[in-house]
């Protein structure tokens, strides 16, 4: 098994300090414009927020009932009435500190110990605490923070004034992106026995095929947005209804539940309109081909689209910088992509058997929650 080393620590240090600040720039740029008369781009910014917090607090506090099922319901009350304040992510961030500064200032562990040793089990512990926080930062990236990049583009491209705020916003959008997808494929590799490690460069490229595709993607959804905001409505609609159909199909069982079930496929439906994301853990080069091919075609279609309904606004040095953009992300986005899949991704996949070693460690039920948890939650 992986460590949770220093660096781990300090990195969730960070990703706590960014979450914060996060919060902060939603409601300083929420309140602008507001104070500018400008009500509905002040809304949909606290919408996505809410909406976001909602569905990652449900989630939380789920995971805490399973992981805790048949000890002390006193915990259980107050730990709803903290998910329920919208505090849940501050609860598991406190646990993550707590275990992870055990796990790598205070402990030590030898490679050949089991993990019924006391600081295996501790290093467990720290990745595990972390994990669930970066699953639920995956949730958050493309339930608030991609729409809002979207947003503030779409505002930046129809008013063409900008604000300092407005800046502020889409930096602390593509930093939340860019960890949070990072951040999880370092969990990822740290929590599955046939992960190999995810080195310095294999970072880089992952974060740059993920980062370029889906900023080609809201560039080419922000265009369509600008000549017809109910044609986007529409396309968005029927990305998600592919998509959640798609997730239906797969039979997925990451919840115990039937209702959160529907929910964790609602929100699988709504990450597919911007990343491709493996549900199974099997291998689905065929799927991330199509998926990849179609973004394409429809980030094509959208540009001629342009050209043939508004043939003036070629002339316009707005689109010719925006179509530059978006073809270039994309094109990079997908040289990153085969160079990832090429040379850095594991070759093994998820398997039920890769699991049986870790089943009978010494935590018990709440090791065969966390692993069923991530074998069925797998985002490549």
């Amino acid at each position: 098994m992986m460590k949770f080393t220093k660096q781990n620590f300090f990195f969730l240090v960070g990703g706590m300090i960014i979450y914060v600040v996060d919060i902060v720039v939603d409601f300083w740029v929420a309140s602008r414009y507001f104070c500018q008369g400008q009500y509905s781009w002040s809304i949909l910014i606290m919408c996505f927020r809410g909406l976001s917090s909602i569905i990652t607090q449900v989630f939380s506090y789920k995971w805490f009932k399973n992981d805790w099922e048949g000890t002390d319901t006193g915990k259980l009350k107050l730990v709803f009435l903290l998910h329920l304040f919208h505090c849940g992510i501050f609860i598991r961030y406190w646990f993550a500190l707590k275990y992870g500064c055990q796990a790598a200032f205070k402990q030590t562990s030898s490679r050949g110990a089991s993990e019924t040793d006391p600081s295996n089990f501790i290093q467990k512990q720290a990745i595990d605490a972390v994990t669930d926080i970066n699953m639920l930062r995956v949730f958050k990236a493309f339930l608030e923070t991609t729409p809002q990049l979207f947003l503030q583009i779409y505002i930046l491209m129809e008013h063409g004034k900008t604000h300092f705020y407005q800046y502020a916003a889409i930096m602390m959008s593509f930093c939340g992106i860019s960890l949070s997808m990072v951040d999880y494929q370092i969990s990822l590799r740290k929590s599955l026995p046939d992960k190999d490690e995810f080195r310095v460069l294999s970072k880089f490229v992952y974060l740059f095929y993920k980062l370029l595709t889906i900023t080609s993607w809201i560039l080419s959804i922000s265009l369509i947005t600008l000549l017809s905001v109910r044609i986007s409505v529409i396309l968005l609609i029927f990305l998600w209804i592919c998509g959640f159909t798609w997730t239906l199909k797969q039979h997925t069982t990451f919840c115990k539940s039937k209702k959160m079930e529907y929910l964790y496929r609602t929100v699988v439906g709504i990450i597919l309109i911007f990343s491709f994301f493996n549900i199974k853990g099997r291998r689905t080069k065929v799927c991330l081909y199509i998926y990849y091919a179609t973004h394409t075609v429809v980030t094509l279609c959208i540009l001629f689209v342009y050209m043939f309904w508004k043939p003036s606004i070629i002339k316009e040095i707005c689109f010719t910088i925006v179509s530059i953009l978006t073809i270039l992300c994309l094109v990079l986005g997908i040289i990153f992509l085969v160079v990832y899949y090429s040379h850095f991704h594991p070759t093994s996949y998820c398997t039920p058997q890769a699991y049986s070693d870790e089943m009978d460690g010494v935590a018990g039920q709440k090791v065969r929650v966390k692993t069923g948890r991530f074998q069925n939650f797998l985002m490549q």
